[in-house]
């Protein structure tokens, strides 16, 4: 193939979506070459803001003709790499489609593209007494094209499901430059191969999501927030069986949070507070919520509680009295987050058990890492309800940073090799980008790797799509 004069070829792309629209000098393309946690600075020949699905379309073809790898990019608040470029490669950033084509209150469906932010769309739904539930530290600048690639999870996955479950329809771009549309409102139909669901969770690697039809629920017109503390770690399960029972299927958020995270929180964060006055090693932030008006919640969530104490699976509780004490409560949930970037260096995994075994895997992966560095401090959080636990383990006082820095592939096949034990997942809702690549070799099924890369050879022949990601 001849060689591509990069400066000719932009200038084509300019015709397509506007001279404006087409980034190509460094300082202006900063903001969508680094990654959110700084692990990575990429480079690119271009950034392309593309206004519709037929300028993707246009741009996507262009690049298959030359031979033009893509970097497709929502937000760019992931957190592992999927969206960082480098030279030779293009960044095709989907903002601009940014609009709501369609609410349907009746099919209880909302029809949007693919560079809508999260946080609008949960407005938009709210704005029609429908909810939509997908929800996550990020939901302010995410936007729903990247959820939708990354089958993002969040706070309300133990209730409604990761993104995979939000969706109906599709619409997308091919390596080709092929629109495939297939924005069907329809809640059955079996019409051959599942495409949306592949092309949810491939990270960009098969096509660049354009628009989707997503679910929207009746709005919550009850809802109860407690913050718990727990006699002990194994006591989060006894909680959580008693809450799926007590509370009639209304159990939606069921997160755990360490003590370490709240003294760090109320350190870093400012307004973050611990409601109770009493201490625990463990806490639990659960929500009862419902859309009927005759079920008293509150009462359902005190009886839980009561008997939970009665029992000594927890030693303290208090039920939110307001928006804006729930608001303080998840203020350290948040703050867990936020306060993990300003305490000093750290290893983070995101992984999956099952349920039943969280408590003892947080446990071991603790020992194990102590016993590995004296004075690590583990500090685990998350969907307990969902089995997704994100574990930190900070730099000890004694360890120099340069020194803890290098070992971080010990304590990655430490944690891997725990996680693949029980029979869990090395990446439980961030995704693979470029940071897991050796964990999809290690760990992966051989004869699954085998047919994503089947797939990946069909559909992307020539390796334009987001090349070098999710796939070793």
């Amino acid at each position: 193939m001849p060689t591509i004069n990069i400066q000719n070829f932009l200038s084509d792309i300019s015709r397509i979506v506007g001279a404006k629209y087409v980034l190509s000098e460094t300082d202006v393309m900063a903001e969508y070459l680094e990654e959110r946690r700084g692990n990575y600075t990429g480079e690119a020949d271009a950034v392309v803001l593309p206004a519709n699905s037929s300028e993707v379309a246009s741009v996507v073809k262009m690049c298959a003709d030359s031979n033009i790898p893509i970097v497709p990019q929502g937000g760019n608040t992931g957190l592992c790499g999927g969206a960082v470029s480098k030279r030779g490669q293009i960044i095709l950033n989907l903002k601009r489609l940014n609009r709501i084509t369609d609410v349907d209150p009746i099919n209880d469906t909302m029809t949007v593209e693919a560079g809508c932010i999260l946080a609008d769309i949960q407005q938009a739904a709210s704005n029609i007494e429908r909810y939509f539930p997908l929800s996550l530290g990020a939901e302010g600048s995410c936007q729903i094209g990247g959820n939708l690639s990354t089958n993002a999870g969040g706070i309300n996955v133990l209730r409604y499901g990761n993104a995979r479950e939000q969706v109906l329809g599709l619409q997308a771009v091919l390596p080709d430059g092929q629109i495939w549309s297939d924005l069907n409102e329809l809640r059955k139909n079996n019409t051959g191969y599942d495409l949306r669901n592949l092309l949810v969770g491939s990270e960009g690697t098969l096509g660049i999501i354009t628009a989707a039809v997503l679910k929207l629920y009746p709005q919550p017109r009850q809802v109860e927030t407690a913050f718990v503390a727990l006699k002990d770690l194994d006591s989060c399960l006894e909680l959580l069986t008693a809450a799926r029972i007590d509370s009639g299927g209304t159990l939606s958020s069921f997160e755990l949070i360490p003590e370490l995270g709240i003294e760090l929180a109320e350190k870093y964060v400012p307004g973050c507070r611990n409601p109770l006055s009493t201490s625990s090693d463990w806490h639990i932030i659960m929500v009862y919520s419902s859309t009927a008006n005759g079920t008293d919640l509150r009462l359902a969530l005190e009886n839980t509680l009561g008997n939970a104490l009665d029992n000594e699976i927890i030693s303290d509780a208090v039920i939110s009295a307001s928006e804006t004490q729930t608001a303080q409560i998840w203020k350290i949930r948040e703050g867990l987050v936020e306060a993990q970037q300003m305490a000093g260096e750290r290893y983070t995994y995101d992984v999956s058990v099952k349920i039943s075994q969280v408590p003892e895997f947080i446990e071991r992966a603790g020992m194990l890492a102590q016993s590995k560095m004296t004075g690590i401090r583990p500090y685990a959080f998350g969907h307990v309800g969902d089995g997704n636990i994100h574990l930190s383990l900070f730099q000890p006082n004694d360890v120099d940073g340069t020194v803890f820095r290098s070992r971080l592939p010990e304590f990655d096949e430490l944690i891997f090799d725990l996680v693949h034990e029980y029979g869990g997942s090395f990446s439980a809702e961030h995704g693979i980008g470029l940071l897991k690549l050796e964990e999809m070799s290690s760990y992966k099924d051989p004869a699954g790797l085998s047919v994503m890369r089947a797939i990946k050879q069909a559909v992307d022949p020539f390796n334009i799509m987001n090349p070098g990601k999710v796939l070793p």
